[in-house]
């Protein structure tokens, strides 16, 4: 290995280095002499600067963002980038590569961004932006700097944005907007946002040059200390303006520059402790503002008579809203308002007001010359439990009244709502407060003669009676979230909106004849309201309930239903269900809020997508079908056996299973007759009158077994046959077209045959009586067939000379056991 360090090639790995490193470090403190040491730590030193810087730079290289969608939208948010990334196309149209830590925006990294729309790099570590970083953005219309570490603003990064109208450069270090107008060739700029709480100290007057027309206009300045006189003046109409600034005599002088421009205008985290200081209010009195907002702001008792006096003048002034602030006082307003019968003042919202000593407040008579103009007021979530009376007839234009999330409980209602109160009063929201009997609260509105609609949500009503009161144009009523267990008629028939979700309800049988919405979530119901009970219903809400299924009937009986939520239940997905609500129109957030519960092969699928098998679907049919099937399975074999005697085949079987199971016989046995005779009763003229007579008439004398004579009576004629065989020396088999045609010579050929093998004897003598042709002997008489093959036969000779040989030959044959 070279010692000389520069020698080394610059692109190794950074294992490699940090060896190199360590070697040279080693070799160092090897060597004695001071000077040589030092020397070689700046060599170390230095290479190991260029390795660093030469590692960074290949990073930068490398970094991309893969996370571009079809809109070619690319979100680089939070990946820890220290540059902008390499790669990009002209086809991004948005980069975002906030929360990162990119410290400096160099001309090069957004040549390619000719087509960006959106840029965001805020809150990242930018200290320095090129001057010509920006020029090939001229299409960029939305640019977001804030959040980061620029100590100066230069206009030569906004020359090219010509298309810009989005621009945020809040929260950063600088301390002004610069020596030259930083907005000059920004013609369409509409938003902008600007300043910071930590260094922004000084507006002069040049700093809005060339902005005419904004929609929204947002300055941080908690520590803003000089503000020009006609720094905003330049600027001819701003729809809403938003001041953060803390110091009252600054934030007069703007205010005195928005007199004529300003249409909203937004007071943020400032305190107003003195008459004093609101008076510094007074360019209000004179502007074309029509809303004021109050955010994070601090009064007192003498500044809101102050500001009061303020805005009665304001000509155009229609609305006051104050979130979030404290009120440092209990109402006790010394100087006089004065009432402008001029005054616009209509809509007043009060939320989140935050009243140290609300228990101590008064009852607002200082006040009671204000109202009577106003139409809506909100007073949301500020600890209100009790409107005087007096108070509320001063409300005699009032439509709208919101007092959701305070402390009314229903006597302090019945004392608000006096006679007389809120007169044209349409809308009341009493949502989320103390009230508990719904009997009560409706008879405390019921002289609300101009209500329609009424919100006692998020109470605690419980159970209901059975009967109330209410205002007679009463149309929209919303009980939803109130624990009730059943609805009542206490419910007045004349809604046409009804809210009872998120109640305990297991059905509902309500008549409401004008209903025409019904919102009934979250409860426990398992089908759908009876539709007679609510014929012009035409929206109904019944979703994350117990619901399971419901019919097409169900469904089509709500003649006047265009929309049905019915979703976030446990379905049952049946095929007639399925069948239906597949195809229906009209159902709300459909299909993906619409889960199958069962059965299991479709659970967890979307009613939509859901198939089941033929079998599920068809039971009834299918199990009809396989009955069928099996009947005529069963008529086929019974035809089968019958067409092969498979029944008779049984029987014998059977009959040769029991003789099989009887003793064998020995051959020295007595023997009862000499023959049993085996004939069809068509051939008993022959074996009768001449076989029998020429045999037993014989000398010696035959004796013969005939059926019709010595079988026994009541007897199992199987176990006669099988008896007369055994008892007998030979069988003598009468052949002819009738006995082929004998199921019982049938069976008395085949036990003579069983005989002929368990005893290995030959029992068997045929006698053929007429001639046979083989094709005529049935199958089934296989035995027969084999014996006529392998055994000698007698044939009847229809000759009377050849016929005593016959009986000769014969008489022969059944002497022959005395062979054995």
């Amino acid at each position: 290995m070279k010692k000389e360090l520069p020698s080394f090639p610059c692109i190794i790995s950074f294992k490699y280095e940090q060896n190199v490193i360590s070697w040279e470090f080693k070799q160092m403190l090897n060597q004695r002499k001071p000077n040589t040491m030092t020397k070689q730590i700046w060599r170390v030193w230095i290479f190991y600067m260029v390795i660093t810087a030469n590692r960074s730079e290949e990073k930068a290289m490398t970094q991309v963002c893969p996370s571009c969608d079809g809109t070619h939208f690319c979100d680089c948010s939070s990946m820890d980038l220290s540059t902008i990334p390499s790669g990009l196309t002209t086809d991004i149209t948005g980069l975002n590569l906030s929360y990162n830590s990119i410290e400096h925006v160099r001309e090069t990294d957004l040549k390619l961004g000719v087509n960006l729309r959106v840029l965001l790099l805020e809150s990242n570590q930018i200290r320095t932006i090129d001057k010509e970083s920006f020029i090939f953005l001229g299409k960029l219309e939305h640019l977001d700097l804030s959040n980061n570490k620029l100590t100066h603003l230069s206009p030569i990064w906004f020359r090219h944005l010509f298309s810009l109208q989005h621009l945020n450069i809040r929260s950063n270090l600088y301390t002004t907007l610069g020596e030259n107008p930083l907005f000059s060739n920004l013609k369409n700029l509409r938003y902008l946002r600007l300043g910071n709480n930590q260094s922004f100290s000084a507006i002069r007057k040049q700093d809005f040059d060339g902005i005419t027309v904004l929609e929204q206009l947002e300055i941080d300045g908690q520590r803003l200390k000089q503000y020009e006189s006609g720094s905003l003046t330049t600027v001819n109409s701003i729809n809403h303006a938003i001041m953060n600034i803390n110091d009252v005599q600054v934030l007069s002088g703007m205010l005195e520059d928005l007199t004529n421009s300003a249409i909203c205008v937004e007071l943020r985290h400032i305190a107003f402790n003195t008459a004093s200081e609101s008076s510094l209010l007074e360019p209000m009195s004179r502007s074309v503002m029509e809303k004021l907002v109050f955010k994070n702001v601090l009064f007192t008792d003498a500044s809101v008579i102050r500001v009061v006096n303020i805005l009665r003048h304001a000509k155009q002034f229609l609305e006051l809203e104050v979130d979030n602030s404290v009120l440092q006082g209990t109402g006790q307003w010394h100087e006089q308002i004065k009432v402008n019968r001029e005054s616009a003042f209509k809509v007043i919202t009060v939320q989140r007001l935050a009243i140290e000593q609300f228990y101590l407040f008064s009852d607002l008579r200082g006040v009671e010359n204000l109202l009577g103009n106003i139409t809506k007021a909100t007073i949301v979530n500020t600890n209100v439990f009790l409107v005087p009376c007096s108070i509320s007839k001063h409300f005699v234009s009032l439509l709208y009244l919101d007092l959701s999330e305070n402390l009314l409980a229903d006597p302090n209602l019945g004392h608000s709502s006096c006679e007389g109160a809120w007169p044209l009063l349409q809308t009341f929201n009493l949502s989320q407060n103390s009230l508990g009997d719904l009997e009560m609260t409706g008879r405390s509105l019921s002289h609300l003669n101009h209500l329609t609609h009424l919100d006692i949500s998020r109470n605690n009503f419980g159970e209901i009676p059975e009967s109330c009161q209410w205002p007679e144009n009463l149309k929209y009523l919303n009980i939803s979230g109130t624990q009730i267990p059943k609805v009542t008629t206490c419910i007045p028939q004349t809604l046409e909106v009804l809210d009872v979700s998120s109640n305990n309800l297991n059905d509902f049988r309500l008549k409401l004849p004008h209903l025409k919405e019904l919102y009934i979530a979250k409860n426990k119901l398992k089908t759908l309201p009876d539709a007679p009970f609510i014929p012009n219903v035409v929206a109904l809400r019944i979703s994350r309930n117990k619901l399971t299924s419901f019919s097409k009937e169900e469904f089509g009986s709500f003649s006047k239903m265009k929309t049905l939520d019915a979703g976030d239940n446990n379905f049952i997905c049946s095929c007639e269900f399925l069948s239906f609500i597949q195809y229906q129109e009209g159902i709300a957030n459909w299909p993906e809020n619409y889960i199958c519960d069962s059965p299991s092969s479709v659970r967890g699928q979307q009613v939509k997508a859901a198939q089941l098998s033929l079998f599920e679907c068809h039971r009834t049919l299918v199990v009809s079908l396989i009955c069928i099937l099996v009947v005529l399975v069963i008529l086929l074999i019974v035809i089968l056996g019958y067409k092969l005697h498979v029944i008779w085949y049984m029987k014998m079987t059977w009959a040769w299973l029991q003789a099989k199971r009887k003793p064998k016989k020995a051959y020295n046995q007595d023997f009862c007759y000499d023959a049993f005779v085996s004939y069809s009763e068509r051939d008993s003229e022959w074996v009768e009158n001449l076989m029998v007579q020429e045999l037993e008439n014989a000398i010696p004398p035959f004796k013969l077994c005939l059926h019709k004579r010595d079988f026994v009576p009541g007897k199992w004629i199987i176990d006669n046959i099988i008896d007369s065989i055994e008892k007998s020396h030979k069988t003598l088999f009468v052949l002819s077209e009738h006995f082929v045609q004998s199921e019982w010579c049938k069976y008395e050929l085949e036990f003579s045959h069983f005989r002929l093998f368990d005893e290995n004897n030959d029992s068997a003598i045929l006698i053929l009586l007429e001639p046979i042709q083989e094709q005529t002997i049935p199958k089934r008489f296989c035995k027969l067939r084999k014996i006529m093959n392998t055994k000698t036969y007698l044939e009847w000779p229809l000759d009377e000379n050849q016929q005593q040989i016959f009986w000769n030959n014969l008489k022969t044959a059944l002497k022959s056991y005395d062979d054995f």
